[in-house]
């Protein structure tokens, strides 16, 4: 019963931080650069590990207080290995070569595409004027991976002793 209630508790919160850690305190810079490869795929994996940090340093900042708050059955090894979990497939996904090289062997790879900026021109010769979206597959696969993840870190921190 205290798993459970556990469970549900840190998933809860996690869900709420990874929103607000993914959106809000995530900077254009590290959104930009995070998936660059290549000759500058240490930029991309700099850019990467610092977000992942500071959306790992509120997830764990969350959990914990809420963990204090409603003095929650788990123990710091669960914390420790839920906070991992989520800071390891975050990154993993969000070096975006990953993500894309998964969908594209899980036949998905138009979804991942789809709103993504177009290059070249149009059928009258003029350059296209794409826009990048939130909209788009990739960002929907993205996020789904995270949540995925949320749910499995949660669970590890409310089942391991």
């Amino acid at each position: 019963m205290f798993e459970a209630i556990t469970f549900l508790v840190v998933g809860f919160v996690m869900l709420i931080t990874h929103e607000v850690a993914d959106h809000w305190v995530q900077t254009s810079w590290q959104a930009g650069h995070k998936g660059l490869h290549g000759d500058k795929k240490w930029t991309g994996r700099v850019a990467c590990a610092k977000h992942v940090a500071s959306y790992t340093l509120c997830t764990a900042f969350a959990v914990g207080s809420m963990w204090y708050v409603f003095a929650l059955q788990m123990s710091w090894l669960g914390f420790v290995l839920g906070q991992a979990v989520s800071a390891v497939t975050h990154y993993w996904a969000d070096q975006r070569s990953t993500l894309m090289g998964l969908a594209g062997r899980l036949g998905l790879a138009g979804f991942y595409r789809l709103g993504a900026p177009r290059t070249g021109q149009d059928k009258n010769g003029h350059e296209r004027d794409d826009n990048p979206t939130l909209g788009t597959g990739a960002y929907a696969l993205d996020q789904s991976w995270h949540k995925l993840w949320i749910l499995i870190a949660a669970l590890i921190s409310a089942i391991v002793a």
